[in-house]
């Protein structure tokens, strides 16, 4: 198998730069990092590939019985990091993906330095005390609205998703790349997602992690960032003067700032 070509791997940047690895989030591909990269790859040797399913993957290499959990997902990252032979990574993961590169970390702990968290949420339903955004009546109505007609789905929600209703280009993007998914895989990630638990795995993070959230995020509230910030032993949070879940794309130039600061970081 050519996990090259599978996941559709594309570098940048110096190659004696340190390895930054951006994972992309669901319903999204490797574009969406396209005003980040570049502020990255003047220094950084930037890794980007589309999840099988997103993007430019070899979606015959799908299916439902790897993808129907995260685990899939960092599987597949793992094996991105062994093919190029990635020591020291610096892990960008947004939105689920910074779950995602957290579980990639325990399956590879020797080859990642760094994570840094884009707009993450280790759980999206309430639960007691804890706030993830979502009753289960929400999710439930999510997924069925999904399921039933997932091009109506994907036009109501990323506007919402991204925010900033005063520049609907961003919402716009944001539908196109849902629509460009195959609704059956569509199906299968959403449910991974929106009904993953991570929470248990916080505590086990020993590398240096950079919680990136935004001031207002209809998918990813302030207490969810502090929750994970709290749960990483040393991590540290940062509240981007931004709006929505999608800061690569409505605050690219905050965004990547924060995460070179992140990386020149002495360990």
């Amino acid at each position: 198998m050519d996990v090259l070509r599978r996941n559709h791997v594309v570098l940048t940047g110096p190659e004696d730069g340190p390895p930054v690895l951006l994972a992309h989030g669901f319903g999204c591909d490797q574009h969406m990092w396209r005003l980040v990269e570049p502020m990255l790859s003047a220094t950084c040797r930037v890794i980007m590939f589309d999840f099988v399913g997103a993007g430019r993957s070899d979606r015959t290499e799908w299916s439902a019985a790897r993808y129907s959990t995260l685990d899939g997902y960092a599987r597949d990252v793992a094996e991105i990091c062994r093919d190029l032979d990635l020591r020291d990574v610096v892990f960008v993961g947004h939105s689920v993906s910074a779950m995602i590169g957290l579980l990639a970390d325990q399956l590879e702990p020797d080859r990642f330095s760094k994570l840094v968290m884009v707009t993450p949420s280790p759980c999206y339903l309430d639960d007691g005390e804890y706030r993830g955004g979502f009753s289960r009546a929400d999710i439930d109505e999510l997924l069925e609205s999904l399921d039933s007609n997932y091009l109506g789905w994907s036009a109501a929600m990323a506007p919402i998703i991204m925010g900033n209703p005063d520049r609907p280009e961003l919402g716009r993007e944001l539908t196109n790349s849902f629509c460009r998914m195959d609704p059956r895989i569509a199906q299968v990630f959403a449910r991974a997602t929106f009904l993953s638990d991570n929470r248990p795995d916080l505590a086990a993070v020993r590398v240096p992690t950079l919680i990136l959230q935004c001031a207002q995020d209809a998918i990813a509230p302030p207490e969810v960032g502090a929750y994970v910030h709290a749960s990483i032993p040393g991590s540290t949070l940062v509240t981007l003067d931004a709006t929505g879940h999608c800061p690569q794309l409505s605050a690219p130039a905050q965004t990547a700032s924060a995460i070179r600061s992140f990386i020149d970081e002495p360990r």
